[in-house]
């Protein structure tokens, strides 16, 4: 079992900056990927950024890429996500997830998931 916890979430103004953590615990050895989603009101849950636990590797949406960035602290077993510029279009509940699977964009290939934390951006 894989627990995942978020936090960092608020209020923020458009343009401004945030940083999400997610503490990982348990045995997630087999979970190499870690992910972020975000689900804003009445829409479907959808991918933001990934990266490799092992390389570092990242790969991020195309509505953030250029904005957002995704980075891991192994020693911490915390990933992050940093975001700037934001927009009210970036607000929605954020959440950490894990998978088996590089390069998983999609909600059924992540295996475990955190409870969430919302960002709210007002312009």
């Amino acid at each position: 079992q894989v627990q995942l916890v978020e936090s960092g979430g608020g209020s923020v103004q458009a343009g401004g900056s945030r940083t999400l953590s997610c503490a990982a615990s348990g045995q997630f050895f087999s979970s190499p990927v870690m992910g972020w989603f975000r689900q804003a009101p009445g829409k479907e849950r959808e991918f933001v950024a990934l990266v490799s636990r092992s390389s570092g590797d990242t790969f991020l949406a195309d509505s953030v890429r250029g904005r957002f960035t995704i980075s891991r602290d192994n020693g911490k077993n915390t990933v992050y996500l940093q975001m700037s510029s934001l927009k009210a279009d970036d607000t929605a509940v954020y959440y950490c997830a894990a998978s088996r699977k590089w390069m998983a964009t999609m909600t059924s290939e992540y295996e475990y998931w955190g409870q969430g934390t919302q960002v709210t951006v007002s312009s």
